[in-house]
């Protein structure tokens, strides 16, 4: 698996149309955090005892397929790391993992979108 920052992410993805750009949070971060314009929504986890997303696999891969490149971004890059091991285990060699995620690292008062991430860096996103 590759990682890129957002910055790098968000140039990769503008030069690799056919890459296939999932964010693997929640539905609820998805929707009410916000999210990376032209994102997909494909959970990891899901439910409220987070419970891995049994579909994901089937979900990723009508998305893509094993041919295209996939890139993966979470909140702060620790669940898409998971995610695209899983995804790598199952066939899938050209994953990405977005470092910071969405909403970046903790900082010392342990608020997000203060240091990095996606939103930090003042990259397109919409919000529901």
């Amino acid at each position: 698996m590759k990682h890129l920052t957002p910055r790098e992410t968000y140039d990769f993805l503008a030069h690799t149309p056919d890459a296939v750009f999932i964010d693997c949070r929640s539905e609820w971060e998805f929707l009410f955090v916000g999210h990376a314009k032209d994102s997909l929504l494909i959970a990891w986890y899901e439910g409220e005892n987070w419970d891995l997303n049994p579909r994901f696999l089937g979900e990723v891969r009508a998305a893509g397929s094993h041919n295209r490149p996939i890139v993966l971004i979470c909140r702060s890059g620790n669940r898409s790391r998971e995610a695209g091991e899983f995804l790598e285990q199952n066939g899938f060699s050209d994953v990405y993992n977005v470092l910071y995620g969405f909403e970046g690292e903790l900082d010392d008062l342990h608020h997000r979108s203060t240091r990095n991430g996606w939103r930090y860096d003042g990259l397109p996103w919409e919000q529901c």
